[in-house]
């Protein structure tokens, strides 16, 4: 509590500190002072058209999508955001290049890029961590709604340099401004609502902007009701005994709510913000478990423009999140509480250029206290409390040498992990660095040759270290081994892209080599003591190490994309990961290929996709279902008009026209949950 206390008092004096800045940064600042000439500014203007480039705001310089040099990005926003959207994240952006997702039922999947997964993946909120369980287990879901985001960006490759050792594998930032940065001149918004037939979804959400003076005032909201979701076959293939119709204990019931307001001036902005979120999900298992998760969030954000001299920007931001979920037997019984509350501190100052070079620099700290108890007697059922503290320093630069665009950056990071001393383990701490380089060469107007090497650090998760003892919802019974050795991944990417003209195309080659890799290497059936028993409901699990070795590439050509009239689009990826001498990965992603055509004319917008995944074979030696192939039809249609100057967009969806049986071969649960049906999705939509 000392820690925390002194955190939350460094917050408030940094927030302080930050508001008298302000006084010398308005004498430097261009523009009007007053409410009334602010309103009038560019800063006060409508967002920006949606032909803009698209800027990513999880990378150090906010640059566009199409000149990352650090790692490649996907930003999903817009329309193409709304057609995708599902009822979880990894849902909703496993579709993209090199993404897939970990498909535990229709409430809990997580994204999974290259084929890392859990604490390899980082989940942010508006560039904070989301600090929620979703890295335990897969049957834990995300808590954050890509409902109300903005726009969600991906960054594949390693991220750990700005943002910790959890990135390995890249990140996922929701970003959905909940903390005005600017003021808006009238009231602006987006509500939609939608139904579903494949589960009998009923989904409303709405973001809603406005301003009083110099203030911003931002509200936004979600809710989410569905039924257990229609499957086109068994649920185990060929199993006649097993499910059919629909997929039992499959349901979700999700509610959200966000409010944030911000003081906007010329200096810059101080803001906070708070949510609640609530989630109440099934798990298709046979256990019939379900989960019930809460979790409220409060965040603090403050930017100063040109606090002195050399400084062009000055930023901090605080988060707290106080997180539970409650997993119940089928007759609601609870059996495990899951809980996890985190206080993270990120300060972060971009300098102007200094010998031609251009950079970020700053410090972030995190607290978190985790475990996983009894609902009956409050006992260490799997995880033991464990508090885990972080410290790490950062500084990301680039320069621009003729043709060349050149990125570099070192992230130093202390992790400590300290179980409750009743439970007799050891604590641990590690030291890590992680560094990257790399270019980016011009050398055509819109071509680019991009080439990237990273070598990072993840220190051992909690459960991966303390676990010992029985997982209701996943069916396992989980070992630690709290003398795991931190992971290191060494990381080389090449890229090539034409980012102009009609026609547009990039790929990608990557090449990850990751020492002391960390894995799940299941060992048969026990009871709920962990005594080996044939017909026991529990598989054991034990965490264990190897050196891995991934690769892949990624690819897509597209024509005209998003322009009017008709466009094109034509995608393919494909890794592979290996356990050296041990064969491969478990959960590997299956290769896919597809085509996108869309047409665009007056206020009509229409689009059809078509999806190839192969059979993945290339099981790891524990693994002993192979996931068939399918092909995955989708199309999507929408009319736009604008109604007393609201513009109101009604569409249809269908996914899985073909009604395919798809099963996801990274998910744990592919042998007996297959993906829903045929869907027919129907709403309307207003942004004004």
């Amino acid at each position: 509590m000392a820690f925390q206390r002194q955190l939350i008092a460094s917050a408030v004096l940094t927030a302080l500190a930050a508001w008298s800045l302000s006084a010398t940064a308005q004498t430097t600042s261009a523009g009007p002072t007053d409410p009334a000439a602010l309103a009038s500014t560019p800063s006060a203007a409508p967002a920006p058209a949606p032909l803009q480039p698209i800027v990513v705001t999880a990378t150090p310089f906010a640059s566009q999508e199409d000149v990352q040099v650090l790692a490649p990005a996907k930003v999903i926003a817009g329309d193409e955001l709304r057609n995708k959207l599902g009822n979880s994240l990894g849902d909703t952006l496993s579709g993209e290049l090199g993404v897939s997702a970990s498909a535990f039922g229709a409430g809990a999947s997580r994204p999974i890029i290259r084929g890392m997964e859990g604490p390899r993946v980082m989940i942010l909120q508006n560039g904070m961590a989301v600090s929620d369980v979703s890295t335990v287990s897969n049957d834990h879901a995300v808590a954050t709604e890509a409902a109300t985001a903005r726009q969600i960006e991906i960054l594949r490759g390693p991220a750990a340099l700005l943002y910790g050792s959890g990135a390995i594998g890249g990140l996922v930032n929701v970003v959905n401004d909940r903390i005005p940065t600017e003021l808006v001149g009238k009231p602006t918004g987006t509500v939609e609502a939608r139904y579903g037939t494949v589960d009998g979804e009923k989904n409303s959400s709405f973001s809603l902007d406005t301003s009083a003076g110099q203030i911003g005032l931002h509200l936004d909201g979600n809710y989410r009701d569905t039924d257990n979701y229609k499957i086109p076959g068994n649920a185990r293939q060929g199993d006649t005994a097993s499910a059919s119709g629909r997929l039992p204990n499959s349901f979700t019931h999700e509610t959200s709510l966000g409010a944030g307001i911000s003081y906007v001036a010329n200096w810059g902005y101080i803001g906070l913000s708070a949510a609640t979120l609530d989630d109440h999900y099934g798990i298709p298992t046979d256990e019939m478990s379900f989960i019930d998760l809460h979790q409220n969030r409060y965040d603090l954000d403050t930017v100063v423009n040109n606090p002195f001299a050399g400084i062009e920007k000055f930023r901090f931001r605080m988060g707290y999140t106080d997180y539970t979920h409650i997993e119940k037997e089928q007759d609601g019984t609870p059996a495990t509480v899951f809980a996890n509350r985190a206080l993270q501190t990120r300060w972060e100052l971009t300098h102007a250029p200094l010998a031609g070079w251009h950079g970020s620099f700053g410090i972030q700290t995190e607290q978190s206290n985790y475990s996983a108890l009894s609902a009956d007697t409050g006992a260490a059922e799997l995880t033991p409390p464990t508090r885990s503290t972080s410290f790490a320093g950062f500084l990301v630069e680039e320069r621009q040498f003729g043709q060349v665009l050149v990125s570099g950056g070192l992230r130093g990071e202390s992790v400590k992990r300290s179980p409750d001393s009743g439970s007799g383990l050891p604590g641990r701490d590690f030291s890590l660095l992680s560094w990257s380089t790399g270019a980016l060469w011009s050398f055509q107007p819109g071509y680019g040759l991009g080439l990237t090497y990273s070598f990072a650090q993840r220190a051992p998760t909690v459960e991966e270290l303390y676990s010992n003892g029985p997982h209701e919802s996943t069916a396992t019974f989980d070992i630690g081994d709290n003398q795991l050795k931190k992971e290191t991944s060494h990381n080389i990417e090449l890229s090539l892209q034409k980012t102009e003209g009609l026609v547009r195309w990039k790929g990608n080659v990557f090449r990850n080599k990751v020492n002391n890799y960390i894995y799940g290497r299941t060992n048969g059936q026990v009871d709920d003591t962990g005594a080996a028993d044939p017909t026991g409901e529990f598989t054991q699990r034990f965490w264990s190490q190897a050196d891995a070795t991934i690769r892949g590439v990624e690819a897509e050509v597209s024509y005209n994309w998003n322009g009017e009239g008709l466009s094109s689009r034509v995608f393919a990826d494909t890794s592979r990961g290996t356990l050296d001498s041990l064969g491969n990965l478990p959960l590997q992603p299956a290769t896919r290929y597809g085509v996108e055509m869309a047409y665009k004319t007056g206020p009509w917008a229409s689009g059809v996709k078509v999806l190839r995944a192969q059979k993945q074979d290339r099981l790891a030696s524990f693994e002993n279902y192979e996931t068939p192939s399918y092909t995955q039809l989708d199309a999507n249609l929408s009319y736009t008009q604008r109604l007393n100057g609201v513009k109101l967009t009604w569409f249809a969806l269908a996914r899985n026209l073909l009604n395919q049986d798809i099963r996801l071969s990274t998910s744990v649960l592919r042998e007996s949950v297959p993906l829903g049906g045929r869907n027919f999705i129907v709403g309307v939509r207003t942004a004004f």
